[in-house]
């Protein structure tokens, strides 16, 4: 795939990136060697591989889940500007 300066000015537009023609030029090159390296990860054929964390296998670490902190809802409403029956009271936004 290959990729040209109007493709190039479009993208930049969608993602509000001001970019001049030389620039575009630049990023042309870079975006082409980037969709060529895709193509060389799209051809290795990867049947049986099973998705990896990481390069060592391990198991994942887990925490016991316990609350540690907790029922603090009056200490948090108390720096709110204003509340009510420990909430925060906001103004309405949709009418």
């Amino acid at each position: 795939m290959s990729v040209d300066k109007d493709t190039v000015k479009r993208v930049a537009h969608l993602a509000r990136i001001a970019v001049s023609d030389d620039e575009a030029e630049a990023l042309q090159s870079d975006l082409n060697a980037i969709l060529g390296f895709v193509e060389q990860l799209n051809a290795v054929d990867v049947r049986g591989v099973e998705p990896m964390t990481s390069v060592i296998g391990m198991p994942m670490r887990m925490r016991t889940d316990m609350v540690s902190d907790g029922d603090l809802a009056d200490e948090i409403v108390a720096n709110a500007p204003v509340s009510d029956a420990r909430f925060f009271v906001v103004p309405k936004v949709v009418e």
